[in-house]
């Protein structure tokens, strides 16, 4: 499965504080922010319009490496799977419309 995008949140990150003290996890929400930029990567500018399936599958630390994959892109669908090493962190899908203009 080839990579559309790698990302690391950095230890210090602001989100981290409360997502839990003394056993921090990456929110889910951060790897979907990840995702969608890697989406906006490959298509240019979207605005999300669902997000139809979306499964944590294991917890990402933070200063671990996870690689973003797309497995299917066609017609306003984006299925994803991001991972860590050998395991499954995430996989869904997203819907979304290309934004011509640039803005969201």
């Amino acid at each position: 499965m080839p990579a559309d995008a790698t990302f690391t949140i950095a230890p210090d990150h602001p989100a981290l504080a409360g997502h839990f003290p003394g056993n921090p996890i990456v929110p889910g929400v951060l790897v979907l922010e990840h995702v969608q930029l890697a989406l906006e990567a490959r298509v240019g500018p979207v605005r999300l319009t669902s997000l139809p399936q979306a499964k944590f599958l294991s917890p990402l630390r933070p200063g671990e490496s996870c690689v973003i994959a797309f497995t299917s892109l066609a017609d306003g669908h984006a299925q994803f799977d991001c991972r860590s090493g050998d395991r499954s962190v995430a996989r869904g899908s997203m819907r979304f419309e290309t934004d011509a203009n640039g803005s969201k």
